[in-house]
């Protein structure tokens, strides 16, 4: 009987990466049967998130053996090691340096030292576990870089890289840059307003100087697996493979959850959806952290009711702690909204908390999406075929709603250079944008309809992750090369 093969998967102690991987691990296996990966979870100090439990639901659907995959919970680090970092990228990068051994270990007892253990071909590690591949060579294995974000993403680390370590420029002056000062990133056809740089790219308060050293971590990697499709981010594909610092790169998205929902909620979305006319309705969601003060939901409210489109609006509290947080749903949204709202939108509009979002965007009724442009979110909605209205609020959302208003031209602008605090506390007043601002993005977005650029991009995701597509082909190349590499170990 021929041996098997092990991965091992290290997702960010985050939801949208532990999704993005797990779905990954199900795609490899099902592709593969010789391959099995462990996943191997970590835990944020102090988070009430159970991202075990989690990641074990995500994966008891597919068509593949459920043996294949397994999880295993790493002890939690103590709070106090990582309680000085505040904000996302130097937070993740702690919880990983002080869990090195722990990972060690379980590499060690897990993988090597289980009597039934098959051949240790490598290990797959989230960009903000990027130091991570100095233990794959402790092990003397591959090491492999998954980007859950674009091709354009990993092409702006690098460029900001070089910016900073080959050109000597401090990434921080672009922080206070002119308002129309625009970057000429070799990735993008079209000129970047310096404006969209991600905090996290020029704010060392943010964690720029771990972030832009990454890049130097990824260089030693044997390759990188990007959520992208080849089609819709080409030019930023062919910049970085062209690029000698820059290990293989292996677009295999768009990798998306497609388990459906179930639940009482889930029903009576799915019902009211069901009643509503063909292309009717403007979905607004923003993500599992994106909530907005008390003056700005008002905003987004009177926008809705005067622009007399239906609605379907995921409304989320924001969290009264200071660090990132899921969002909650409110007891009473009457707290927040303007006098009488529901009652005067109550035939046109249905307000919610949670939201199914791949099968609401999925539904015929919907023709518009109003979205943070998170890149899970901007996957299906050129997935789904459904027009943007960007609105980003925080990480890199800015470069993706570029990439959707100026790349791909499938989206419109609510406000491309809106900014907010990550830790979801409230907007400063200068922060509101106003109800005429996103009165006019809904229009724009539900004239725009399904458009033909729209429909030709859903179709090239599609095509892609079919047989013969282009990330069928590199998913097969990725697992050819993990595969040879055991052979020459």
């Amino acid at each position: 009987m021929e041996k098997k093969i092990d991965l091992i998967f290290i997702p960010a102690p985050g939801v949208g990466h532990m999704v993005s991987m797990v779905e990954m691990a199900k795609l490899i296996v099902a592709r593969d049967h010789r391959l099995s990966i462990t996943v191997l979870v970590m835990k944020r100090p102090g988070s009430i998130t159970d991202l075990g439990s989690f990641a074990k639901s995500l994966s008891i659907h597919g068509d593949f053996d459920q043996t294949h995959i397994r999880f295993i919970d790493l002890p939690e680090p103590h709070p106090d090691s990582v309680a000085k970092f505040k904000n996302a990228v130097p937070f993740f990068a702690s919880t990983v340096e002080v869990q090195k051994p722990i990972v060690r270990e379980a590499i060690a007892t897990e993988i090597i030292g289980r009597p039934d253990s098959g051949k240790f071909a490598g290990i797959l590690v989230d960009m903000f576990c990027a130091s991570l591949v100095d233990v794959a060579k402790e092990f003397d294995v591959p090491s492999y870089i998954y980007i859950p974000s674009g091709a354009s993403f990993l092409g702006l680390m690098y460029y900001m890289n070089s910016l900073r370590d080959e050109q000597g420029r401090d990434e921080s002056e672009f922080m206070n840059s002119d308002a129309d000062a625009i970057l000429n990133m070799p990735i993008f056809s079209n000129p970047f307003p310096a404006k969209l740089l991600p905090l996290v790219s020029i704010d060392k308060g943010s964690g720029s100087t771990m972030f832009l050293d990454l890049p130097k971590k990824f260089s030693l990697a044997n390759g990188i697996v990007v959520n992208t499709v080849a089609e819709i981010e080409s030019r930023a594909i062919s910049v970085l493979s062209g690029d000698e610092k820059v290990p293989p790169i292996y677009p295999v998205g768009p990798i998306l959850n497609h388990n459906k929902n179930v639940g009482d909620k889930h029903d009576e979305i799915m019902r009211w959806l069901d009643n509503q006319p063909p292309s009717s309705v403007v979905f607004l969601c923003f993500g599992s952290m994106g909530t907005f003060s008390e003056a700005q939901v008002k905003e987004i409210a009177v926008a809705l009711e005067r622009s007399r489109h239906r609605f379907l609006w995921s409304l989320r509290r924001p969290s009264i702690e200071n660090k990132p947080t899921l969002a909650k749903e409110y007891d009473d949204p009457t707290e927040v909204l303007p006098e009488g709202f529901l009652e005067r939108t109550g035939e046109m509009g249905k307000l919610i908390g949670w939201a199914p979002q791949v099968e609401v965007l999925s539904h015929k009724a919907v023709g518009g999406f109003v979205s943070h442009c998170g890149w899970n979110s901007t996957l299906e909605s050129l997935w789904c075929g459904v027009p943007v209205a960007t609105w980003p609020l925080y990480a890199e959302q800015q470069m993706n709603a570029f990439i959707m208003v100026k790349e791909l031209e499938v989206a419109v602008e609510v406000k491309m250079d809106y900014r907010k605090s990550f830790s979801g506390l409230e907007d400063g007043d200068m922060n509101i944008v106003a109800a005429t601002v996103i009165e006019n993005a809904i229009r724009r977005l539900m004239e725009v309809g399904r458009s033909d650029r729209v429909k030709k991009t859903s179709q090239e995701c599609r095509s892609a992750v079919i047989e013969g597509g282009s990330s069928y082909v590199s998913l097969g190349r990725f697992i050819d090369d993990v595969i040879n590499n055991v052979s020459i170990l």
